[in-house]
């Protein structure tokens, strides 16, 4: 593993100066941290007070670690105190060996975030709609987890001594059950009292190509659906559950707004390419008018997702269900993981 300071790739440059005029307003509604400091950095990656950042390189995966040390930090990041790492993986399609290695990294940076001991309990929450493929990661990653708690209480004597005791749940969504899903977790942890709960969600970017292409692991827990405008539900943390909450989440969809100012921009470029003359301005005001003009019909809120998204829910399941696999059970690594999920 390499280690290295903040080298900034050219799409990086591109996303802070594309999206720049968001920074003040935008990243309280940014689910990815990585995207939050981006806009704050700026195209002179300056430093943001509260704020530290450092690069890890894996071969053709890098992770970006995020810390928030305290309240300035929190205020303009938009985000609590706590660290945010973000695994940037390879395209989708990924190789036996490349999974392999992408859910060791995850595995490697659940246990930076919480020590996992053979007593501990573990409650695993897959949130989302199962019948919404963009919705459906949660979900699916609790599908492809093999439980184990029942068989430590009722069948001690079966236990694997590789495993401890897990527990999984997929809640549903607010819409089908008409309860909060905080309000069912806490339920379930007041009776099961884990030892940590890790939570699993899509997300929302600001950048297509960040899309299935990476992976937020947080100590913070998480806001169900806050990349989303009005759509904020209880949170989930150890504020309000009385355990630590680790959340995973992959960005499946991105804000129409975001693409929409990505796409003017572009094309504002182009014609400076090529001599225009007299080009307007474009700021968060004329986007955020012509976004509700356009998008009335849906309240000016739209979400967009690849074609490809039922393969890249998938893949990603599987990634994050051998990831959580290899760091709650002591016995499993990144090369029998495939024994201890379905």
């Amino acid at each position: 593993m390499e280690q290295k300071k903040n080298l900034l790739a050219p799409e990086e440059l591109v996303f802070r100066r594309k999206f720049s005029i968001f920074a003040k307003t935008a990243c309280k509604n940014l689910d990815m941290a990585i995207e939050a400091t981006s806009l704050l950095r700026g195209e002179e990656n300056r430093e943001i007070p509260g704020v530290k950042e450092e690069i890890e390189h894996y071969d053709n995966i890098k992770a970006t670690v995020i810390t928030i040390f305290d309240k300035r930090g929190e205020e303009l990041m938009g985000k609590k105190i706590g660290k945010y790492i973000t695994v940037s993986i390879p395209s989708m399609g990924s190789k036996q060996d490349e999974i392999e290695k992408i859910s060791s990294i995850v595995a490697q940076k659940l246990k930076m975030l919480f020590t996992f001991t053979k007593n501990d309990t573990v409650l695993l929450i897959g949130l989302g709609n199962n019948n919404a493929i963009p919705d459906a990661l949660g979900p699916k990653v609790v599908d492809a987890t093999i439980a184990t708690r029942h068989i430590k209480k009722y069948m001690p004597a079966e236990m694997d001594q590789n495993t401890i005791s897990l527990c999984a749940l997929a809640p549903g969504v607010l819409g089908e059950t008409g309860i909060e899903t905080a309000e069912i977790i806490k339920g379930v942890v007041d009776h099961v009292k884990p030892s940590c709960i890790i939570v699993v969600d899509s997300l929302a970017a600001a950048s297509i190509q960040r899309v299935g292409s990476t992976i937020q692991i947080t100590d913070t827990g998480i806001n169900p659906g806050s990349g989303m405008e009005g759509n904020k539900r209880m949170p989930i943390s150890f504020d309000s559950m009385g355990v630590p909450v680790i959340a995973l989440g992959v960005p499946t969809v991105v804000n129409t707004s975001f693409i929409l100012f990505e796409t003017v921009n572009t094309l504002i470029e182009q014609w400076q390419k090529e001599g225009y003359k007299q080009i307007p301005q474009v700021n968060s005001e004329t986007i955020d008018k012509i976004s509700k003009k356009m998008l009335a019909t849906f309240a000016g809120n739209l979400a967009v997702t690849p074609k490809v998204i039922d393969a890249l829910v998938m893949e990603m399941a599987t990634i994050l269900a051998a990831g959580i696999a290899q760091a709650v059970h002591p016995g499993v690594h990144r090369y029998n993981y495939h024994y201890y999920i379905k």
